[in-house]
């Protein structure tokens, strides 16, 4: 679901790169910001449960508010980066003397571009780098079973502030 999350929000994002600057809400807007709120959807409880599925059920709350924390300050980032980047591109063409709101337009364009490619690439990782885990072996190499989670003696909780 993640790939498939990140791959229709690039694709929404690379409809967004060829928006005409006279263009309509309803022709060029609607569709994408659609097909970009479902890619979301998807996307999201799949980053969520990506990032809490190590946590222990104790720490569940502290790790929630890193994934939280993290994705705010990283889409601040993100945002003044591809702002600025819009930005610097739009000034160069206006330099040159191409209309203001032509130069915006192909700004924008440019960071929705950097956007996409982004997005691709992390669903490129995620489809190489993240498998489903395999099933536990009966037995180790050597033949050994595995130990029965309920015959492990954990240390009492006061030795462990000694």
């Amino acid at each position: 679901m993640l790939a498939v999350g990140l791959t229709l929000v690039a694709v929404g994002l690379l409809l967004l790169a060829r928006a005409p600057v006279d263009g309509t809400y309803a022709v060029d807007l609607l569709p994408v910001m659609l097909l970009m709120g479902v890619g979301s959807g998807m996307m999201m409880p799949a980053v969520i449960g990506l990032a809490m599925s190590g946590a222990d059920p104790r720490d569940a709350g502290l790790a929630s508010g890193l994934v939280n924390t993290t994705q705010q300050v990283g889409g601040a980032i993100g945002l003044a980066v591809l702002a600025t980047l819009a930005a610097a591109h739009s000034e160069r063409l206006i330099a040159s003397g191409e209309a203001e709101v032509v130069a915006l337009n192909t700004g924008y364009h440019l960071s929705f571009l950097v956007s996409a490619a982004l997005l691709l690439i992390g669903a490129a990782i995620t489809l190489t780098a993240l498998r489903t885990p395999k099933a536990a072996p009966d037995a180790d190499a050597a033949g050994t079973p595995p130990a029965d989670p309920s015959s492990v003696e954990l240390p009492d909780s006061s030795d462990l502030h000694r």
